[in-house]
């Protein structure tokens, strides 16, 4: 993996193939700052503080949910969540972001609108906008004392100490890899959601066909998803000749639950499935011993979906080290407020002697 330096206008973090690192990062504020959780639907916006106790710990002063197509771009997102708190000066903001970093710009396909770093640094009067990847920032969010709303899926009810992988399906694919304390803590970002779709049975092979009928490179992204249930679905009712009568994720799963749609149930049956083989993989590739989170509202509302599906199997099935896998728990956890809170973690983490002590280095690597 090549290391260069790249110009990248941001203080510093992970964005799925770009990382960018400050060497001596400005000092954490004292002051509210902001962290922001961009999806490709959702924004998730903190108003956040040092905690003034020992340690490096965050309070959360103010928090909402926002529908990113309200909005016309993430700079009149945050002002719109700065116009509740006239009375607070904010000055430092950290981002997580699907997507990458190529000359300032935030790159993510399944993005309403762009993400100019310098023009919200502008548009906002900020000192410092720092990016991390989406699930880089759920994995500083997690440790080994899973909250009161995940909700077990599959495995025993505690993990040991190791990694822990966090697999985010929503508009995209997303994964990271946190490590253990011993290890350091860090998170990793990974781009395993472009792996190549590997089919388990015939049907899946089929349907896989119907999707890419001339062959070629399908990522996990575009079956394992709520466009790629979508997808499927739409793949199911053309390989029974049946026409499309769902349009939105939510209609696909609430019409499986409620056994009123054939294809639906097929769809639904195969995501999970499928789910469980991308999460089985890497947990063996990452030896995920801490245990699996499976991150989002999109599969927090299906959770009874999962429970009876193939997921678990198909998690642990045909695999040398299937005795290791059974002993992964694998946990259902609602996104919320964990991206937020998990970027502030890494941003105060991160905030060093302050800057006027060295000048900043940014150091990069790509794994694209």
């Amino acid at each position: 993996m090549a290391r260069n330096l790249i110009p990248v206008p941001v203080r510093g973090g992970t964005v799925n193939g770009a990382t960018q690192r400050l060497d001596r990062p400005a000092s954490a504020p004292a002051t509210p700052f902001l962290a922001a959780d961009v999806g490709g639907t959702y924004a998730r916006v903190g108003l956040m503080r040092t905690s003034s106790g020992a340690g490096r710990q965050v309070d959360v002063l103010a928090y909402r949910k926002l529908a990113c197509a309200q909005y016309p771009g993430l700079p009149e997102l945050l002002q719109s969540f700065l116009d509740d708190h006239p009375q607070t000066d904010v000055r430092h903001c950290v981002l997580a972001c699907a997507g990458h970093v190529d000359h300032g710009q935030v790159l993510n396909d399944n993005s309403v609108w762009p993400i100019h770093l310098d023009r919200l640094r502008q548009a906002m009067a900020l000192e410092d906008v720092a990016v991390l990847n989406d699930l880089e920032a759920l994995g500083y969010a997690f440790d080994h004392r899973p909250d009161n709303d995940d909700r077990l899926l599959c495995g025993p009810d505690a993990g040991a100490d190791g990694p822990i992988l966090v697999i985010g399906p929503g508009t995209g694919l997303g994964a990271a890899v946190r490590l253990p304390a011993f290890a350091g803590g860090h998170v990793l970002a990974t781009e395993a959601g472009q792996m190549d779709y590997a089919p388990n049975s015939l049907r899946e092979r089929q349907v896989l066909a119907q999707l890419a009928p001339q062959g070629g490179y399908v990522a996990y992204e575009r079956l394992v998803s709520g466009p790629g249930l979508l997808a499927l679905y739409a793949a199911v009712c053309a390989l029974q000749g049946e026409p499309l009568r769902l349009a939105a994720p939510d209609a696909v799963t609430a019409a499986a639950a409620a056994c009123s749609d054939a294809q639906a149930v097929e769809a639904v049956e195969i995501f999970c499935a499928s789910l469980g083989s991308f999460a089985g993989s890497l947990a063996m590739t990452f030896m995920a011993t801490g245990g699996v989170y499976l991150a989002g509202g999109f599969l927090h509302s299906m959770f009874a979906l999962l429970e009876r599906s193939a997921f678990a199997e198909r998690f642990l099935h045909g695999r040398s080290v299937r005795a290791l896998l059974s002993r992964v728990p694998v946990w259902v956890t609602e996104h919320g407020s964990k991206g937020v809170l998990g970027a502030a973690k890494w941003y105060v983490q991160r905030r060093g002697p302050p800057a006027s002590q060295a000048g900043p280095v940014l150091e990069g690597r790509s794994t694209r």
